[in-house]
């Protein structure tokens, strides 16, 4: 944001993009139902280098409770066999030809209360990271008003605004985190 201006749109940018954060986290946290997201942290060593496994090979969900993995080139089933074992993810490949089928165990309770947890880990960490842009915009707003750029009136109308929006991105974290919270006890 440059020095000298207060743009309102800036900040919901900045805002809406720590809670497209947390959605992109929640997509990861394995809920027993089965998803391709899961996969996404899954680095495959083939032809010298670390590729995303979506480079190697095509993921798909037949099945609710199951994920399928259709390796491109059959050299590289082993490679992405152990990439998905070694990704930690508490799944256990299951290799067929070039296929690779993925069956999600059901959650313990004891791993939803976990997941639960860390949901509102993520929750709070993009939380914080809303109210940082509120205080640099808050901060901005001050400064605009001290060195005379902006009258005090303006000054209390953009805090309001910026405080609106604070709020407004807060709601929807939480209401993110609720749904998924629900997500994570009923599947």
């Amino acid at each position: 944001m440059p020095s000298g201006t207060f743009d309102l749109n800036d900040l919901e940018q900045r805002m809406r993009a720590s809670l497209d954060a947390l959605k992109r986290e929640f997509s990861g946290l394995r809920t027993g139902r089965a998803s391709t997201h899961l996969l996404d942290p899954v680095q495959v060593s083939v032809y010298g280098a670390k590729m995303p496994l979506n480079q190697v090979a095509t993921i798909s969900v037949p099945e609710p409770r199951t994920i399928s993995v259709q390796v491109w080139d059959k050299s590289n089933i082993s490679a992405v066999d152990r990439a998905i074992r070694e990704a930690n993810l508490g799944l256990n490949p299951v290799v067929d030809g070039t296929l690779i089928r993925l069956p999600i165990p059901a959650l313990t309770a004891d791993r939803r209360n976990d997941l639960v947890k860390l949901a509102h880990k993520y929750a709070e960490q993009s939380r914080v990271a809303v109210r940082n842009v509120r205080r640099d915009g808050m901060e901005l707003l001050k400064k605009l008003e001290k060195d005379g750029d902006m009258s005090k009136d303006d000054h209390h109308k953009g805090s309001a605004k910026v405080q609106e929006l604070t709020d407004k991105l807060i709601k929807e974290i939480d209401e993110t985190l609720a749904s998924k919270e629900t997500e994570i006890q009923t599947v």
